[in-house]
């Protein structure tokens, strides 16, 4: 219920906002709109864009922008008009006013915004992070590939562009973070998934926790179900951590939580780590960058995560930072460190236009 609110509160605010937009745009050529039949058709274009936004959802994300933009032209417009006579004749300010009246400038912004996006959704990044301890006696690198959402929103070929270098790094360790598929993923696609990552060698191995959106929870029709999502993920020779945990080498235990969002609950920290080490240095890879103040009171040293795909689309991740939420890169909580990446593609939208698409490398250093 609370989502359907938010959603018709977004629609509303849309439906207004073109219908304002329609009316200024018109304005700018000097078309008098308050004729009843242009408000007429303003409207028409608020119900077809509606149409549009029900068929094709990157359309909603386009109209945000260019309304978006729009109005911050208005206001910078409006800031220039109160400028005085003096401003007012000057030549470059002649010659913006010129552009604005073309009515040109929200479309280009969002073109060239979007168009960025359109082509850092193509690229994966690799990021890098060290981390220190007097537990361990020897290095390590691990490995975290997150929300991949295959085949959905960004071209597979992309990952598997990248496996070569993954490989060349020589891994210890290779921890997949969840969402590697999702809703839209098809059943051939996710098998191919996981055999795709299945193919990175590491040392110790490939490990695997579960993403809000792996088992499609969120479709009344599954293209696959439960069972054979877990049988390809073993057939990729990938080990599922689901409420578990195992020793890696002599230094590590990597422990793997259930999703937040599993309808049949998780078990607790303290519950999940029973029997484990804590001379050892503790990793847990939990999809959702949460909890970290209990994994902290227990102990673990490293977390990682994530799920919040750095925002994707500006300011959205700002946002999450502005209401303390942990969003994107290295945090600290006691003594554990959280690392959350931004993964190596996005959700919903073909386009990311807040960081970055990564995998993400840690170094696992001894002291001295």
């Amino acid at each position: 219920m609370y989502f359907l609110f938010i959603l018709g509160g977004m629609l509303l605010f849309l439906m207004a906002g073109f219908y304002w937009l329609t009316g200024r745009w018109l304005a700018l050529y000097g078309v008098p709109v308050k004729r009843w039949d242009l408000r007429l058709l303003r409207v028409g274009v608020v119900l077809f864009l509606l149409v549009l936004f029900w068929l094709w959802n990157t359309s909603a994300l386009i109209a945000l922008h260019l309304l978006g933009f729009f109005i911050l032209t208005e206001l910078v417009a409006l800031g220039l008009r109160l400028g005085g006579k003096s401003l007012r004749e000057r030549r470059w300010y002649l010659r913006l006013k010129r552009i604005y009246h073309s009515g040109m400038i929200a479309p280009l912004l969002t073109g060239l915004l979007l168009g960025y996006g359109a082509y850092n959704m193509g690229h994966i990044a690799r990021t890098e992070y060290t981390v220190v301890s007097d537990k361990l006696q020897e290095d390590y690198k691990l490995v975290l590939i997150t929300d991949t959402h295959y085949d959905t929103i960004q071209d597979p070929q992309v990952l598997k562009r990248k496996l070569a270098e993954i490989n060349q790094l020589a891994p210890d360790l290779v921890v997949l973070g969840g969402d590697i598929v999702e809703e839209n993923t098809s059943r051939e696609s996710m098998e191919e998934a996981f055999q795709v990552l299945g193919s990175i060698k590491s040392r110790y191995g490939i490990y695997y926790v579960y993403g809000n959106h792996d088992r499609q929870l969120y479709r009344n029709s599954p293209a696959y179900t439960q069972e054979e999502l877990a049988q390809a993920i073993e057939a990729g020779g990938i080990r599922i951590l689901q409420d578990a945990w195992v020793p890696i080498g002599p230094d590590l235990i990597l422990a793997g939580r259930e999703d937040r969002g599993a309808p049949w609950g998780r078990a607790s920290v303290a519950e999940l780590l029973e029997g484990a080490d804590r001379n050892r240095f503790l990793i847990v890879a939990d999809h959702q960058p949460l909890e970290a103040e209990k994994h902290a009171a227990q102990g673990v040293d490293l977390q990682v995560s994530g799920h919040t795909h750095a925002g994707q689309v500006f300011p959205t991740g700002c946002l999450m930072e502005w209401m303390g939420q942990r969003n994107y890169g290295e945090y600290k909580e006691g003594n554990l460190r959280v690392i959350v990446s931004s993964g190596v593609a996005g959700w919903g939208f073909p386009v990311r236009t807040q960081e970055k698409c990564e995998y993400v490398v840690i170094h696992l250093r001894k002291t001295g």
